[in-house]
């Protein structure tokens, strides 16, 4: 299966060698990789953010990942001692990490990292408003007059982005679980809770 919208943010290191092993696993499943974290949690914890191309995320496709990808990393051993294996969504405060991520959330707030400085600044904080010509478009409620606005930020030089959780989000992002479930012919309970 080809990912026509890859990540752009992506690890480095062991979590880099991990997502090696681990990606083209979660990709025959069906679900896209969102982020490997590797930290000292209990002892050590590997952590494996995925979603189904849609955005959503369940508990039995978190468990379905975890199955799958244990036997590969055991083939290939990548974290020298015993770890901890956590499979999670994104959750609604989630990374953003593929061009397609600043599209379906434009209209939220996001805080944005960069690797490379623009114009001696690495740290943005506004409203998403979609992507044009290989850059996130980033409305800057703060903005000086001297600052393009929206701020124009080269996808391939951002280190890491992710949503602000606001009420407005939660509201979109149950919206959005509720109409992909309902695309995939699962029930919809009124009352569900976002995954």
């Amino acid at each position: 299966m080809e990912d026509h919208d890859p990540r752009i943010v992506k690890e480095q290191g062991l979590e880099a060698r991990v997502a090696a092993i681990v990606e083209p696993v979660i990709v025959d499943l069906g679900y896209r990789l969102v982020r490997i974290r590797v930290n000292g949690n209990n002892g050590c914890t590997l952590q494996i953010m995925a979603e189904r191309s849609d955005g959503t995320m369940n508990v039995d496709g978190c468990e379905e990942i975890s199955k799958a990808v244990s036997p590969a990393l055991d083939v290939d051993d990548p974290i020298s001692g015993a770890y901890h294996l956590e499979v999670s969504s994104p959750g609604i405060d989630r990374p953003l990490v593929r061009a397609g991520d600043f599209e379906r959330w434009s209209g939220h707030l996001a805080k944005i990292e960069m690797a490379v400085p623009q114009k001696g600044r690495k740290r943005y904080r506004g409203v998403l408003a979609g992507v044009e010509d290989g850059c996130a478009l980033v409305n800057l409620p703060d903005a000086p007059d001297t600052e393009e606005n929206p701020a124009r930020l080269p996808l391939d030089e951002i280190g890491e982005a992710r949503l602000v959780l606001t009420d407005e989000l939660i509201e979109a992002a149950l919206s959005a679980d509720k109409a992909a479930k309902a695309a995939r012919g699962e029930d919809v309970d009124d009352d569900s809770y976002y995954h």
